[in-house]
Parts: structure tokens; sequence; C-alpha cells
């Protein structure tokens, strides 16, 4: 059995939990607070689905609007993609359209199609929750994007499915799968 490696980037406004999110996956911990991230972190974690050896390379990117230049240059080689916002902010669903701009500018020319889907953090804060579901999903829907999962780095929901089912609609892309069984990710 071979080892696929793959890269996954992360984007989306600062404070949405990117950086949580991959913390929490990587670790199974959360932290209340982290340090801003600058530029692009870099993490890898090796797992497997559906007997398939898989090393994930996960791109944390910075979400302050001045590191939006490293974005076409983070982009390259990506075989994933995902756009994160925070469910109690709904500013930051509205920036995804900025993040999105650079993001389909940058596939067309570099000529690749990542697996792409939106996230929806901090459910665990579903009380104050201004974001509705439909207004992400209508976002998937039009920029023709893999799918949408809310989730929550806090209290653990979902976190493991996001990463799973960004794996599994890899490996079926890749033609390594079928995928017999229903993702939890939306499929729209």
């Amino acid at each position: 059995m071979s080892l696929l490696r793959c890269k996954l980037c992360l984007f989306g406004d600062s404070s949405v939990g990117k950086t949580s999110l991959t913390q929490r996956y990587l670790t199974g911990i959360f932290k209340e607070r982290y340090q801003l991230t600058i530029g692009t972190d870099f993490y890898v974690k090796k797992t497997e689905f559906n007997g398939n050896k898989l090393s994930m390379n996960i791109w944390d990117f910075a979400g302050e609007e001045r590191f939006r230049f490293l974005m076409p240059g983070s982009l390259m080689g990506s075989d994933a993609v995902i756009f994160m916002y925070d469910i109690t902010r709904y500013k930051t669903l509205e920036n995804l359209d900025d993040w999105i701009g650079i993001y389909e500018s940058t596939i067309k020319k570099q000529a690749i199609k990542p697996i792409t889907i939106i996230v929806g953090g901090k459910t665990d804060l579903d009380d104050i929750k201004v974001v509705p579901r439909e207004r992400a999903i209508l976002m998937v829907k039009k920029h023709g994007f893999d799918g949408f999962i809310e989730c929550s780095s806090k209290n653990g929901s979902n976190v493991e499915e996001v990463f799973e089912n960004i794996a599994l609609l890899i490996l079926k892309k890749q033609h390594q799968i079928n995928i017999e069984r229903e993702l939890k990710v939306l499929n729209l």
C-alpha cells in the first residue's frame, strides 16, 4: 500500500477558528487562545482511510488581509481547500467572497480544481449564531464547491468529519476508492 500525499489549505478571516480546528484534529486538544498566525503554518498528519495511507499536509493560512498576497502561491499544488467562517460573526461569511475571488482567479490560472468546502466554526456558540446554514449553502452552490459542514473545535463536534470527508473526496477524485457510504459533509 503506497502513501498518498495531499495538500489541504485553510482560508478565512482572523479568529474564525482555522488554527483551533487544525490543532483539535491533530492533537485532540482545544485551547482557548492561540497566537496569531503569521503567513502560513504547516502541519502534517499521517492517517489511513478505507485502507489507503494518507499524508495530509495542512497549510493554515493567516486571516489578516495583509497576507492575502501569499494565497496564490499557497494554492499551488493543492488537493483540497477549506474556506472557514465563524457562525457568530456574519462579516466572516461575507468576507469569504474576497477569499473566493482570489481563489477562483488563481485556480483558473493554475488549471487546478481542488476539493473545496465551506466550514462554519464555533457551533458550541449556537445560542448566539447569526449566520444561517442556508446562507453558507447558497455560497457553496454559487461557486460549485463540494460541500458544507459546521463544527466546533471546542467540543470536537464534526472536527474529525471535516478532515475525514475531505480525505475521502480526495481519494475518490484520484480514483483510489469508491465511496459506498454517505459522507457527512453536505454534498450539494
